[in-house]
């Protein structure tokens, strides 16, 4: 039987990529009590990974796509998290977005609403998020963005 999220999912027209196996020596969530923490997962597709600089040849909108992609790694993450139940999200509590952009690139809010508006659509009122968006000099392995994100456990 499918979940409520997955349904949701489904009717989105939304498939979830697999979820991401870490890139280095840590683990891609911990579960502490009821709080699910999501270690960062950076910007790739089908075609790997999404790599570029706001602010100096990627535009806002392709920034926004990227940090859609790093939202999708999240929610795989969270579901596996959850034993495959997604309906085991109470809710989104935070999501932290870098950005890899110039020191004059002002819009890291507009890329990294790519992913929130995404936990909105998902999650509807509980995708709703407190959030941080800030620049970075360089991110892992060239990458366009990355997010980490925080979620409560029913």
């Amino acid at each position: 039987m499918t979940g409520t999220i997955d349904a949701r999912l489904a009717e989105l027209g939304i498939t979830l990529p697999a979820a991401p196996a870490p890139a280095a020596n840590y683990v891609p969530f911990v579960i502490s009590g009821k709080m699910l923490y999501v270690s960062g997962q950076i910007s790739s597709d089908e075609n790997g990974l999404i790599k570029g600089r706001l602010g100096d040849g990627l535009e806002v909108a392709e920034g926004a796509a990227a940090a859609r992609r790093c939202a999708l790694s999240l929610i795989a993450q969270a579901k596996a998290a959850c034993g495959g139940d997604l309906d085991g999200i109470a809710r989104v509590v935070k999501l932290v977005g870098f950005v890899n952009s110039t020191a004059d690139f002002t819009d890291q809010p507009k890329v990294v609403n790519g992913a929130s508006d995404l936990m909105v659509e998902v999650f509807g009122d509980a995708g709703r998020h407190a959030r941080s968006a800030v620049s970075a000099a360089a991110l892992p392995l060239g990458v366009a963005v990355e997010i980490e994100a925080i979620f409560e456990l029913r």
